[in-house]
């Protein structure tokens, strides 16, 4: 299995009002091979303080089990080498049996919720992204960094650029 660049996303919500257009959005990319969910957690807190736990996937039970076996086998060469590669796929497939790759201890964000509010963890596989990967890889191109640049990361560019704009003016009066 080619897996694309992975993505962990972590989303809050206030006063939520789910009817469902997260998921058709979810869906709609998930049938075009945008993306893939390979499994989200999420959890809400009632005005009561009562809590809901949901869990999803895109995933299929072997596809589960062989991303699973990769990321063990990933982890395993990291920490022993090729005999840990082995180990960590056969512990990694196991411990992905039942179709989540987060770990079960990710419902400690509920401790972190107020009432009527709710999060998500999510980990999203960006299938579009893999043949762009292996076009930069065949052209002798690698990987040096990477980051989302988020709208407020312009703001923040704008303001900055004022600021210097502001100094040059102030310095030549």
């Amino acid at each position: 299995m080619t897996i694309g660049p992975v993505q962990l996303l972590v989303l809050g919500f206030s006063d939520p009002d789910f009817h469902g257009q997260i998921k058709a959005e979810l869906d709609r990319l998930r049938e075009s091979d945008t993306i893939r969910l390979i499994d989200v957690a999420l959890v809400s807190k009632d005005a009561d303080g009562n809590i809901t736990r949901l869990r999803g996937t895109n995933l299929s039970t072997e596809e589960s089990e062989e991303f699973g076996a990769t990321v063990g086998a990933l982890i395993g060469l990291g920490a022993a080498g090729e005999e840990g590669a082995v180990a960590g796929a056969e512990i990694g497939a196991a411990a992905a049996e039942d179709g989540e790759v987060l770990p079960d201890d990710v419902w400690y964000i509920e401790d972190a919720l107020g009432d009527s509010e709710a999060a998500a963890v999510a980990l999203i596989e960006h299938r579009w992204a893999i043949g762009l990967r292996e076009a930069v890889h065949s052209a002798g191109g690698f990987h040096l960094a990477d980051a989302w640049v988020h709208p407020l990361d312009l703001v923040a560019i704008g303001l900055i650029s004022a600021e210097e704009a502001n100094e040059q003016i102030y310095s030549q009066t």
